[in-house]
């Protein structure tokens, strides 16, 4: 256990920091599953409404700093080629 102030200071920060990363994560990884779910079902007009509702969430954490730039792209592409396919 840290002993300095400013040590202790920086444990609860960054407690509090990986806890709304871990949020935003999980809402990003949600929105996700509901872009595959509509696919699976063979529904375009879901699937699109799911990618715009997914493309915002990871545009929203790579914003945030979540997700690095690259990474949220590639996501975003990944998901926008399956539902092109299902089109």
């Amino acid at each position: 256990m840290a002993n300095i102030k400013s040590a202790k200071k920086r444990i609860l920060v960054n407690r509090t920091k990986a806890a709304r990363n871990k949020s935003i994560k999980s809402s990003v990884k949600t929105a996700i599953k509901k872009v595959d779910a509509a696919i699976a079902a063979n529904d375009a007009e879901a699937a699109k409404a799911a990618l715009t509702a997914a493309t915002s969430a990871i545009d929203k954490a790579a914003t945030k700093g979540v997700y690095h730039k690259n990474t949220a792209s590639r996501k975003i592409s990944r998901l926008n080629l399956a539902v092109n396919k299902l089109a």
